[in-house]
């Protein structure tokens, strides 16, 4: 019983730390939201964001093989109870703040809401503690071997190789909306059939009792207790908020909206063109000039093709056609800064950084 229940564990770490290293950049993202002013506000760790990552994956892979291979047990339980011990606190503060809607625990292959990735480490915590005490009298007793080193090693050197893969090109598996193949027309009109719905709530404050209660838009208009004269009850300025109330089809495509300096929406200009090449960039202050120029430089050139350069600044691009887009918008659709991406009538043909564009 306690070798299945280790194994499970292991490979659910193993699984958790691959789907990560794969997309590194990704879950680098992701940790820039919980270092972002508006959850823990640590600017000095969000710039660091992908070493960290670098360094949360290798933790999860390394000590999630040690643990199949039951290698140095005692310590390989305590750095992964400890690491549960923080995935767990993050994904507390992320549910009962509501602050981070999505963890990034399983990469973009597995989605959990806040709860459900809080309740899962809770699970693994337990899992990890009842190991500790069913192996406790093997802990001075063990048998590392030149075998197992070699494995662990050989397991390294191809989780780094995996890794570095990601963070120079792009993923060796895309578990992204904007995969290859995927078209943007087709994932628009499932959007549109069956579109998410969302209630703005008011977070009421009585100021005879102190009270605080959340109130839907429709309770608000339709109670007159809480807006007729007299009434104790005072909307909270700054924390209305948007709650989802209908899971409609879920994707990231919704958010794909370029439009010109004007605020012309050119999504359709896009999608309908029989070939557009998109260049993004989400962080133009941090892109590589010379490769931006030879990419803006070698787009310019091309026939028949719908060229669009996409950034969060309008002073971005200045040989081709520029448009607006919203850098978190962009990170969905590029890892590379910058980025090309490949489309024929709305699908997805190809996209790689553009360093590798440059060198097709």
């Amino acid at each position: 019983m306690k070798h299945i229940l280790r194994v499970i564990i292991a490979l659910i770490f193993i699984a958790s730390g691959f789907v990560k290293a794969i997309d590194a950049v990704g879950f680098s993202f992701k940790l820039e939201e919980y270092f972002s002013p508006s959850v823990f506000n640590m600017p000095f760790f969000e710039k660091q964001a992908l070493p960290i990552a670098i360094i949360v994956v290798a933790v999860e892979l390394i000590f999630g093989f040690m643990l199949l291979l039951k290698i140095r047990l005692k310590f390989t339980l305590s750095v992964l109870i400890a690491l549960s011990v923080f995935f767990g606190f993050l994904t507390f503060y992320s549910a009962y703040f509501q602050v981070v809607t999505d963890c990034g625990c399983f990469g973009d292959a597995l989605k959990f809401t806040p709860w459900q990735s809080f309740w899962k480490d809770i699970a693994l915590l337990l899992g990890l503690l009842l190991l500790w005490q069913l192996y406790r009298k093997d802990f001075n007793h063990e048998n590392n071997g030149k075998a197992k080193t070699i494995a662990l090693i050989s397991f390294v050197i191809a989780m780094g190789m995996v890794t570095a893969h990601g963070i120079k090109h792009e993923p060796l598996i895309d578990f992204r909306d904007y995969k290859i193949g995927t078209n943007l027309i087709s994932e628009k009109e499932k959007i549109q059939k069956n579109p998410s719905e969302y209630k703005t709530f008011y977070s009421l404050k009585n100021e005879k009792t102190g009270e605080v209660i959340d109130v839907n838009q429709d309770d608000y208009v339709n109670k007159e207790e809480y807006w007729k004269e007299g009434s104790p009850w005072k909307i909270q300025e700054g924390k209305t908020t948007s709650k989802i109330v209908k899971e409609g089809y879920a994707s990231e495509i919704m958010k794909f909206k370029p439009e010109n300096l004007e605020g012309m929406d050119l999504t359709d200009a896009v999608l309908m063109a029989p070939k557009a090449v998109l260049l993004f960039s989400y962080a133009p202050q941090n892109v590589d000039k010379n490769i931006l120029e030879k990419t803006e430089k070698l787009l310019s050139e091309e026939k028949d093709t719908y060229v669009l350069g996409v950034s969060n600044n309008p002073n971005t691009f200045t040989q081709i056609p520029k448009a607006m887009m919203d850098a978190t918008a962009i990170k969905t659709i590029a890892r590379s800064n910058p980025f090309v991406l490949v489309l024929e009538r709305g699908k997805i043909l190809d996209k790689m950084s553009a360093e590798d564009y440059l060198k097709n």
